[in-house]
């Protein structure tokens, strides 16, 4: 009964426009009251302590310098350098553009941890380039809030570091090696749709007649941007430091590449970028230290055990449960964000995932993905919503152009569920 309100206050409060994480954190509180009528403080001294036990944790402190990175990385001028290079290879043409998009926005997928800090970056620059060439604003906001998806799976990741919190058996340098395959096939499989809708439709004819930067000069101007993710991944591989120091030595290189190279960054743009980071940083720390208090709720009421005894009893099947996980996934992703799917769901799973021998990594991996899809899936599409404000239109609109990517992305999930070595070879190779 008190599982039932559980989720029915959480529900609710929802509804009621609550944020999710005080949400999560009034239903938990709740339901720890009402299963402890009988004792002191109705059992609420547990409420500060698992507020705490949510945030005390080591690799949460990469949180807020991989989003610090996002922003920095942002006004660096270094997505801009990259576009150019990305052009001088690919050269001019219909559907060139929203191509040059997405890799761009994998490439920084390398450096910052963030998707809508990836989407800001990658729009501000590359959805006026799109309208100057005759590409229609909705498309080119689709194109934007797609491909910044794959940021959350290409190394560093935000979401990999939650889920590493949440599960022992996965550590945060395996979950890196393992989006790594996944993330880079997200990224391609994304740009099949999109050159042939720009090319079906007849978009960007304006393109062709543009200038094609020189190779040389886009490389030289490029060079600080395409070191960066050398940096960060290849100081994890080497030893010299953990994610939690690469995310901070990742700051300072951004900060010398926009202050000193590039010059875009001045001393007072700093109080800037360090609240818009800092505010950021704060929700999402806020959203995993409440969770923590449902998380605990959940486990004293002893829901999990149930759910998963109904779901593995079911008759469906290993592939057939899976399925089914997937489904409510992706239905929960049109409302929820990533990290708090992450937060109340995996609790849950793990016992599922345990339950089939599902291999820790590969089963974060195939969340993120399913993560990555809902951030441009409508109605609650982070990603999608900083393009469409950069671009000046409605969700509605890019619903059209928007539907065939998440069809191919969603094709690269079910590669991953059918081949589970994509995800487990380079962590084997590796070493984690």
């Amino acid at each position: 009964m008190i599982g039932t309100l559980l989720f029915v206050a959480f529900i609710a409060l929802m509804l009621l426009g609550v944020p999710i994480g005080a949400a999560l954190g009034l239903a938990g509180a709740a339901a720890i009251a009402l299963a402890n009528l009988d004792t002191q403080w109705f059992g609420l001294l547990a409420v500060p302590q698992n507020f705490f036990a949510g945030l005390g944790k080591y690799p949460l402190l990469a949180i807020p310098m991989f989003v610090l990175v996002g922003s920095i990385f942002d006004r660096s001028g270094v997505a801009l350098r990259l576009v150019n290079f990305a052009v001088a290879i690919v050269g001019r043409g219909p559907g060139m553009l929203p191509l040059v998009a997405i890799v761009v926005a994998m490439f920084l997928g390398g450096i910052s941890g963030s998707g809508p800090a990836n989407a800001a970056a990658v729009g501000g620059v590359m959805i006026a380039a799109m309208a100057r060439a005759g590409y229609p604003p909705a498309y080119s906001a689709s194109v934007v809030g797609a491909a910044a998806a794959t940021d959350i799976l290409i190394p560093p990741s935000v979401a990999f570091i939650v889920y590493s919190v949440l599960v022992s058996g996965a550590s945060v340098p395996a979950l890196f090696a393992a989006g790594m395959i996944p993330g880079v096939m997200a990224g391609f499989a994304l740009i099949v749709p999109t050159v042939w809708l720009a090319r079906k439709h007849g978009m960007g004819q304006l393109e062709a007649a543009m200038p094609r930067p020189p190779f040389w000069a886009s490389l030289r101007d490029a060079t600080w941007g395409l070191f960066a993710p050398v940096l960060i991944l290849g100081g994890m591989r080497a030893g010299w430091f953990t994610p939690t120091e690469a995310a901070v030595v990742a700051v300072f290189y951004g900060l010398f590449v926009g202050m000193a190279i590039h010059r875009t960054i001045r001393l007072r743009d700093l109080y800037t970028i360090l609240r818009e980071s800092g505010e950021l940083s704060a929700v999402i720390l806020m959203v995993v230290a409440l969770a923590g208090i449902f998380a605990y709720s959940l486990s004293t009421l002893g829901l999990i055990d149930p759910v998963t005894k109904a779901i593995v009893n079911s008759g469906l099947g290993e592939y057939g449960v899976l399925s089914l996980l997937i489904l409510m996934l992706i239905v929960v992703g049109m409302f929820l964000d990533g990290v708090s799917i992450f937060l109340i769901f995996v609790p849950m799973l793990m016992p599922i995932a345990n339950h089939y021998k599902w291999d820790p990594v590969w089963f974060g991996v195939l969340l993120t993905l399913k993560v990555a899809l809902g951030q441009f899936t409508p109605p609650m599409a982070v990603n999608l919503m900083v393009s469409c404000r950069i671009a000046g239109v409605r969700m509605e609109e890019t619903v059209r152009w928007v539907g065939w990517m998440l069809v191919s992305m969603f094709l690269v999930m079910v590669l991953v569920i059918a081949f589970p070595e994509l995800a487990l070879w380079l962590p084997r190779q590796l070493g984690y």
